[in-house]
């Protein structure tokens, strides 16, 4: 079972997420970034472009083994199906076509949901941003895990087993601990997730649905790009809740790893965060940071001193204790 945590619990904070405070320092001195705000007019195109690419691949895929469709899904239509993730993570932010045009974004979330094969962008983005909102705290930051997957997944083995499932833990755990009625929307992406997946199997088959099921599910665990989901919150320097990380996966995940950049200001597009850091660098250079995602699911796995537990949490507002 290799070797048991040395956590027992959270890491509890009593003070405020840190971000809202930088980020009102950051722009008393660097004004500029504001200008940054807004969305970026490439970003349709190029989700576009993936998604196309992902039917593209239905074709290329309709009669190969399982062993090619599963080999084919982790190296390459995973990974799309990734990036793909990370720009309904955008859209959540109303980056697609910016803050006035909400319903426009919502659309087109749930067109980037198309190649996944299961219907979240809708429901993502109720639960995103409360984690942007209110970092850290108990009940509304879903991000963070339960203290039953932090018992059960507690050795060396244990955590092996919890990235290799992460997919399943970040959608059913907002379900358990913070749920939330099914709004008109969600229901709209459910439906026309349906619609494409059946469409997929008539035309090309169950396995064909399952390359583009599996992808998704496959570079959500045990996966370079799926690093990111450590990498960004959990604690492997005592007292820092976010990390960022710098290196060539963010050409890819649409510049995820700049996730300190991202807290501080969730209304610049992913393509200019490195512009912030690059305005701000003394805010940001010598706060600890990542240079692999791949060295990140290593550490959490084999580091007895990080694992589930290795989280900051705060008492959810309202409550007395």
């Amino acid at each position: 079972m290799g070797q048991h945590v040395t956590r027992t619990d959270f890491e509890w904070s009593y003070t405020e997420e840190p971000h809202a405070t930088r980020r009102k320092i950051i722009l008393e001195k660097y004004p500029q970034i504001k200008k940054l705000f807004g969305y970026d007019p490439n970003f349709k195109w190029v989700v576009t472009g993936m998604v196309l690419t992902q039917i593209a691949m239905l074709f290329v895929m309709k009669d190969k083994s399982w062993p090619i469709t599963l080999l084919v899904a982790y190296c390459f239509g995973g990974v799309i199906n990734h990036s793909l993730m990370l720009a309904v993570h955008e859209i959540s932010h109303n980056l697609a076509f910016g803050h006035a045009r909400p319903l426009a974004n919502k659309l087109f979330g749930m067109f980037a949901n198309l190649p996944i094969g299961f219907p979240f962008s809708i429901s993502f983005k109720k639960y995103h941003l409360e984690h942007h909102r209110y970092q850290g705290d108990e009940k509304k930051d879903t991000d963070i895990p339960t203290y039953l997957e932090a018992k059960l997944f507690c050795t060396t083995f244990g955590k092996f087993c919890w990235v290799c499932l992460q997919p399943f833990f970040y959608a059913f755990r907002p379900l358990i601990i913070y749920p939330k009625e099914p709004t008109l929307l969600e229901f709209v992406n459910l439906v026309v997730q349906l619609i494409f997946d059946a469409i997929v199997v008539y035309f090309f088959g169950g396995r064909v649905l399952a390359y583009l099921c599996l992808g998704s599910l496959l570079a959500m665990g045990l996966h370079p790009v799926a690093g990111h989901f450590i990498s960004e919150h959990y604690m492997f320097k005592k007292g820092y809740e976010t990390y960022s990380y710098y290196g060539p996966l963010n050409w890819i995940t649409f510049n995820v790893g700049y996730h300190n950049e991202h807290h501080d200001f969730p209304a610049v597009p992913g393509s200019k965060l490195p512009e912030v850091k690059k305005i701000a660098p003394e805010f940001y250079d010598d706060l600890p940071q990542h240079d692999s995602w791949t060295a990140v699911l290593y550490d959490f796995i084999m580091d007895p001193d990080v694992g589930p537990y290795a989280r900051i949490k705060r008492k959810s507002r309202g409550l007395s204790t």
